[in-house]
């Protein structure tokens, strides 16, 4: 074992195998790997290794498609098998609102470059035989799913990094972790102490003891998973026999099962609603190569589904059942990249699906390590995600939840419960008990989504159409746009910034020119690449010291940054409030009458500006004030202590009253934004997007100081933006967009790349034999396969997404906001675009001007 590394990755399961490989494919060659025991010790070895390309998060499955491809690669570099079996699959939808959901996956499969196809319950059956079809209303078909060997796999991963200079050390597990002054790691293991510059935590079910030597107290849990083996069926030899053919994957929602085909029988694995944690506070550290107490009874309700659905298991004898533990993050998703307070610790833990995710995310962290950006957008998988309030209780509650709902549908206005109430502010009791508020979970915190009328459940009917809050939410907007409403923010992230160096390490930082006293600016953030990863609202409090307003969910992300850029001779310090500041917005055309109520010193037009910040008094209290809302309407936010916002809300109510004042949510005030143009943090302005895509551009001031990213910028400024971010008026019916829906264009001819190629979207698809795949679906009643449709109907193709929308209710419409070809963004042309919602493309049209004041004279009023 060498004394010294660039970097020691922990942990020998698949997912460290790849982050080894990938390092070394990068050209980091004095890179080690430690192992407590043999390769795939933890849960990869029992694993049922199964693969597929779809996620929730469209970045996500950019990067599980990059992991099918690799395959071959690292194949052919190791000489050994990934023991591949390129399948396909199909998921089955037992109810419409499934069906709803298999159209959104189609949909936004259409944009990645994915050849999925919507099909019938009969074509499903001819595919696999096993299933009775009258349990079903359809499904979709996607050729590239699969399973493979997982050793082999993992050894692949193994031996090709080996190939490249890795190396590789087994039966050593680590002890201890401590860290020099310069930032070099001790990695202290049985065999002796290793200097590192860098350590990976890819500990699978040891993760947590893992991070818990570096004082890291990471939000995963592991749980029990089950899947059992049949004896040979004849079902499965005659279809082999008479194909030619493998059965192809299955996953049967309703039955919460998934099966494939393994020899001449069947694996079948569940995600039982009876989820059951393993070893929830630690992982004892001699556990090895084996299995836990198979608990038939715990899986017998999906058991009881599968065999009504697919009768020839009833008949089949059961070989074997496997019960081993993996991990989980809260959400399901990995945990992956640089931990915010500790320099050159990494971690790529709780990858669930690492035969699927195990490529891209080794991939994504060598980027990150080598290049000092992962290349990809990979927020839906960044450990920083997640805040102090993801205990060991919490993700306990949660990762139970996510685990017993693998297969449930997820609503868009769906508010899981799981872990609930984490975080309240004073006003909590108020929201609920008095005002009838519908909550919603922003960041850990508890935030009024909607008010129910009084009298009847405050509660969300979910669905993908049009809901029960749609009436409410209307009202709330209305009421703001014509008189004025008060809202809650403290679900926004805070930051002071001071010291003698503050402005120009913000001018370093941010693109715009930092404000004078007493002044506010909208500032983008970049990264060295020129990629947005902030959006921020700055005032200048005093010389010396600014305060930031930014995204509640990102403030890990961002703390993260702002301390890998401060300065060494300490003349900068940043504080993050978190919950120790909280605010109020008032907004509407009355908010100046009601906080001339509230405020002990002028705030006419001429005396309290657009744009400006100030330190008074609202009610009594010492308050921050902004003059400005998120509505896009005369407005203030309104910042204190958590001891004075009850105080000061009451006050804006009695204050309010005379004027019809109403409590709004966050739906009504997302609504307002849409009406204004208005981007969001994570939804139209991501690390994938430059400011002149994201149109941004105004607050990049080239002329100022070498800012980060600024030559970048520069150069996207020159040579134009590839794609635009366009807001879209959409004809839609009983269902609005909800996100990540695909743009089709008329495009007569013209000849430009799509928004997903361009974007590094729409990977290629390949094969065991590396030949490209066609999407291919089977007509009922034969075994041949029929060529699909993909992205491309007659002059009509997809060229873009859709990142957010919804109905905007003073206006009227219903809007969206995307990504198109720049070519075609400022074409508000009618019949040239059309938006798939729930598999109908409805008409749309490019709105260049906000359908509200879009001369601004109401904020600026």
């Amino acid at each position: 074992m060498n004394s010294h590394a660039k970097a020691v990755v922990i942990g020998g399961g698949v997912v460290g195998c790849s982050v080894l490989y990938h390092l070394a494919r990068a050209g980091w060659r004095d890179v080690m790997l430690i192992e407590r025991s043999e390769l795939t010790s933890g849960s990869s070895w029992h694993a049922a290794g199964g693969f597929h390309t779809l996620n929730g998060d469209p970045n996500v499955a950019r990067l599980q498609a990059y992991t099918v491809q690799l395959y071959k690669e690292i194949e052919e570099l190791s000489g050994q098998s990934c023991g591949l079996h390129l399948t396909g699959g199909v998921m089955l939808a037992d109810s419409p609102e499934r069906m709803d959901f298999l159209r959104l996956a189609h949909a936004k499969g259409r944009y990645l470059g994915m050849e999925t196809e919507l099909i019938t319950p009969s074509e499903a059956k001819a595919m696999f035989p096993l299933m009775d079809e009258t349990h079903f209303v359809g499904a979709m078909w996607d050729p590239v799913e699969g399973h493979l060997d997982p050793s082999g796999t993992t050894h692949a991963y193994a031996r090709a990094a080996r190939k490249l200079g890795a190396e590789i050390v087994l039966r050593n597990r680590v002890t201890e972790l401590t860290q020099e002054p310069d930032g070099t790691w001790n990695v202290v293991t049985e065999q002796g102490t290793v200097k590192a510059e860098n350590v990976v935590n890819c500990g699978g079910l040891w993760a947590r003891e893992v991070g818990r030597m570096v004082g890291l107290e990471l939000p995963l849990l592991a749980m029990e998973h089950m899947y059992l083996l049949t004896e040979p069926m004849p079902e499965v030899e005659e279809f082999n026999r008479s194909t030619g053919r493998e059965m192809i994957g299955v996953i049967d929602f309703k039955g919460e099962i998934y099966t494939r085909q393994e020899r001449n029988g069947i694996l079948l694995g569940t995600y039982e609603k009876a989820a059951k944690p393993w070893s929830p506070r630690q992982t004892p550290w001699d556990f090895g190569h084996e299995l836990l107490e198979p608990d038939i009874d715990r899986i017998a309700p999906s058991l009881e589904v599968g065999f009504r659905h697919f009768p020839a298991l009833q008949n089949a004898g059961i070989k074997q059942i496997i019960n081993g533990p993996f991990t989980f993050a809260p959400d399901g998703n990995p945990l992956v990249g640089p931990v915010q307070g500790l320099t050159n610790f990494w971690c790529a833990c709780a990858v669930m699906a690492g035969f699927s995710q195990g490529g891209g995310v080794g991939l994504a962290l060598a980027n990150w390590m080598v290049d000092g950006d992962p290349g990809f957008d990979v927020w839906g998988m960044d450990v920083a995600r997640f805040g102090e309030w993801a205990t060991l209780r919490y993700t306990n509650a949660k990762v139970r939840e996510n685990y017993s709902r693998r297969f449930s549908i997820r609503f868009p206005n769906e508010e899981l419960p799981a872990a609930r109430p984490a975080q309240t502010t004073p006003l909590y009791d108020i929201m609920t008990r008095d005002n009838n508020a519908v909550m919603g979970d922003s960041w850990g915190l508890e935030t009024a989504l909607w008010f129910a009328p009084k009298g009847t459940a405050p509660k969300d009917i979910v669905s993908f159409h049009r809901s029960n809050d749609f009436e409410h939410v209307g009202e709330e907007v209305r009421a703001v746009r014509e008189r004025v409403g008060v809202t809650e923010i403290a679900n926004f992230a805070k930051y002071e910034v001071t010291g003698p160096g503050a402005e120009d390490f913000l001018n370093r930082l941010m693109t715009n020119s930092m404000p004078k006293t007493g002044r506010i600016v909208l500032s983008p953030m970049l990264n060295e690449f020129g990629k947005l990863i902030g959006d921020f609202t700055i005032a200048k409090a005093q010389e010396g010291r600014f305060m930031i307003w930014g995204s509640s969910a990102a403030q890990v992300y961002h703390m993260r940054w702002f301390e890998k850029h401060l300065p060494e001779d300490g003349s900068v310090r940043i504080h993050r409030f978190d919950q120790t500041l909280v605010g109020l917005s008032i907004a509407g055309p009355q908010s100046r009458a009601v906080l001339e109520k509230l405020a002990d010193i002028d705030v006419s037009k001429d005396a309290f500006r657009f744009m400006e910040f100030r330190e008074m008094a609202v009610a009594g209290c010492p308050c921050m004030v902004n003059r400005l809302t998120y509505t896009g309407d005369l407005g203030y936010e309104i910042w204190m202590p958590p001891a004075y916002q009850r105080r000061v809300y009451l006050a804006i109510k009695e204050a309010g009253a005379p004027f019809g004042i109403v409590d709004f949510g966050m739906r009504a005030l997302l609504c307002m934004r849409l009406e204004k143009n208005f981007p969001t943090w994570f939804r139209e302005l991501r690390p994938i997007y430059g400011p002149c895509e994201g149109g941004m551009d105004r607050f990049v001031k080239l002329e100022k100081n070498d800012f980060v990213g600024r030559e970048a910028a520069a150069r996207e400024q020159a040579d134009g933006p590839k794609l635009r971010r366009v807001s879209f008026i959409v004809e839609a019916a009983d269902a609005d967009v909800m996100g990540d829906e695909p743009v089709w264009a008329r495009v007569n001819g013209r000849e430009f790349g799509t928004v997903a190629k361009s974007h590094g979207f729409g990977a290629q698809r390949f094969g065991a034999d590396g030949g490209e795949i066609k999407g291919r679906a089977v007509p009922a009643g034969s075994g041949d396969a029929s060529s699909i449709r993909g992205t491309e109907d007659g002059d009509w193709r997809v060229v873009g997404w859709v990142t957010s929308g919804g109905y905007a209710h003073y206006v009227r419409k219903s809007m969206a906001q995307g990504y198109v070809p720049a070519e075609l963004a400022s074409d508000q042309s009618e019949g040239l675009f059309e938006i798939e919602i729930l598999g109908h493309r409805r008409p749309a049209r490019i709105n260049i001007d906000p359908p509200f004041d879009p001369a601004g004279e109401r904020m600026r009023g």
